[in-house]
Parts: structure tokens; sequence; C-alpha cells
């Protein structure tokens, strides 16, 4: 059974910074894409950051600059650093995994960006 736990989220002032974390168990984690995406309330979820099974990165727009995606494959561990943090980037953090007909989804940690 695969499983995804994220873990790190929380309550952020602007311009603070958090490391979000990714447990994956029950698949070969060095095979699958990974990535963090968000859901705001009334938005639609989007793609935040993404790595391959290879390493290569990608980030949207809004983030680019700020966060920054890794994987730990030794751990089965993907991770998301977000800094320079915005009231904008309050949402709840979903990781997810990927290798072709397979989509796993975890179940999310909140980010609150607030003064």
């Amino acid at each position: 059974q695969v499983q995804l736990v994220e873990s790190g989220g929380g309550l952020v002032q602007p311009g603070g910074s958090l490391r979000l974390s990714c447990a994956a168990s029950g698949l070969i984690f060095s095979m699958h894409n990974m990535g963090w995406y968000r859901q705001a309330p009334g938005k639609e979820r989007e793609l935040v950051a993404a790595i391959t099974s290879g390493g290569s990165t990608s980030y949207a727009d809004s983030v680019e600059g700020r966060f920054t995606i890794s994987r730990d494959n030794a751990n089965n561990t993907v991770y998301l650093q977000v800094n320079t943090l915005k009231p904008e980037d309050t949402a709840v953090y979903l990781c997810n995994a990927n290798l072709a007909w397979n989509d796993y989804w975890g179940q999310g940690t909140q980010v609150t960006v607030s003064s």
C-alpha cells in the first residue's frame, strides 16, 4: 500500500521559511517523479515544484527563486524548502508521486502565512 505523508507545515509570518517533507512508502521511490502541489480555498490545485526520477527540477513562475525541491532516495523522502513566504502562499501543500499510469497523493500539510 502506497503512503505519502507530508509534514512541516505551520503558521509563519511573511518573509519566513519552512521546510516541508513528504515521506513515501510502499513504492519504488527512486523511480517515481515527485511533485508538490498546493490548493488554497476556492482555488484550483496547482503544481508548484517537481523533481523527476533523474533529479531534474521545475517550478511554477510564482515560486521560482523562493522554493527549492529536493529528494533523498535513500530515505524515500522529498522536500520543499519554502523561503520568503507571502500571504498568497497560504494553502494546503500536497505531495504527489507519479510513474506512468500510477498517481499517488498525500493528505497534505497546511501552510499559513500571516502576521
